[in-house]
């Protein structure tokens, strides 16, 4: 996941709200609709490893449960990692570009978003009876959706959807090369 996190990067904001709202929709509609056409949640048997005689696909993280007498746990898949990782990845990039402060910036809120987002996954899962939780559904909106707020509060967001597609010679009459 660091390898994936240091390779690939986000240009823009554009791109990050068109990549994780497509993530949100499928995360979304493999955990809570797939039932309704397949009977179970897709999303959460292939994790589980229903059908394949307890093995799982190595693409999600095992925690274990701390005060669980059943030695249970929770998973993460990649996918609700590597996803908002790319934002939080993106902002970090800009701040540094921008020279913007640990405050000023984006990428400690953003880190502070996902930390909430992971709460309110949990959460979900603890209310729903540990019935499994598309992830993505709270990290999107703690991630994107702080990063697309900062963004307007601070009159930034139109950089921000933009930023790297300029020409490079309105680039250097901003002053930004």
């Amino acid at each position: 996941m660091i390898t994936v996190l240091q390779m690939a990067r986000l240009p823009n904001i554009k791109v990050a709200t068109v990549l994780l709202c497509c993530a949100f929709v499928y995360d979304i509609f493999w955990v809570f609709l797939s039932p309704l056409i397949f009977k179970d949640s897709v999303m959460i048997a292939v994790a589980r490893g229903d059908n394949s005689g307890g093995e799982s696909i190595p693409m999600l993280l095992r925690i274990p449960r701390v005060f669980d007498p059943w030695d249970g746990y929770d998973m993460i898949g990649f996918g609700d990692i590597l996803f908002p990782g790319l934002l939080v990845s993106f902002a970090f990039r800009y701040d540094k570009a921008n020279k913007k402060g640990i405050l000023s910036g984006y990428f400690l809120w953003l880190i502070i978003g996902y930390g909430f987002g992971l709460f309110f996954t949990y959460l979900g899962l603890y209310l729903m009876n540990g019935h499994g939780q598309p992830a993505l559904l709270y990290l999107v909106p703690c991630t994107l959706g702080v990063a697309v707020l900062l963004g307007l509060v601070r009159g930034e967001l139109k950089h921000l959807w933009s930023y790297g597609t300029e020409s490079p010679s309105l680039r250097e009459t901003s002053g930004e090369i």
